[in-house]
């Protein structure tokens, strides 16, 4: 089996260049793509993950990992997609109505993406109905919202509601966080769950996909 310690390594400590080099040699070897993500990339950012949950990471060193990760997934995405690689699930994100923050959604994305799954970045100040049109044009497992500010909070339920008058509600899962979400508030607008950080939604996601 072959050894990715070194990529891993690379990731976790944010060496872009690095992780660019090693996924190039690892190609230039003849290793599937496929194998480099699942033995290489995606088991560096479980690392990164569970050093975040342990309190030995913060919210700037999994973001430097995060695109150190991006480098190589950069490299290895147009092999798979030639290979016909499925993702793990796909994923529509975004910060919601009224609410221009975007660092928390943008963990989130990276890090889903570093998990395998496809991620659908609407970016910040995202409509319910964006949120809606999304979902018909890509048919993803889940929708994932995030909101920094109490005042924007309410527009997750606006769009659970959306989701609901289009008939797709049962069609997708719904996530929330942020600084100001919680469980209680989840459960009140009816999301199918909640995540106080990254991990924890890359986790839940994981979980909650169709076997």
């Amino acid at each position: 089996m072959a050894d990715y310690s070194a990529l891993q390594q690379a990731v976790i400590s944010g060496k872009v260049a690095q992780v660019k080099e090693l996924t190039q040699q690892a190609l230039n070897e003849g290793r599937n793509p496929q194998e480099v993500l699942d033995q290489g990339l995606i088991p560096a950012m479980d690392i990164v993950g569970e050093k975040f949950s342990c309190h030995e990471f913060y919210i700037p060193e999994m973001l430097i990992a995060a695109r150190a990760m991006q480098a190589g997934i950069g490299l290895l995405k147009p092999l798979l997609v030639q290979a016909g690689s499925k993702p793990r699930g796909k994923v529509v994100i975004g910060t919601v109505k009224g609410d221009l923050h975007d660092i928390g959604k943008n963990l989130v994305a990276l890090m889903l993406q570093g998990s395998g799954f496809e991620v659908v970045d609407l970016g910040a100040d995202v409509k319910p109905e964006r949120f809606v049109d999304a979902v018909k044009t890509n048919q993803p497992h889940f929708i994932m919202m995030s909101a920094l500010l109490t005042t924007t909070m309410l527009a997750m339920k606006d769009t659970v509601e959306a989701l609901k008058a289009a008939n797709l509600r049962s069609q997708v899962k719904v996530a929330v966080g942020g600084a100001p979400v919680t469980q209680r508030f989840c459960e009140e607008i009816g999301a199918d769950f909640y995540s106080a950080n990254a991990t924890g939604a890359v986790t839940k996601a994981k979980e909650l996909l169709p076997a």
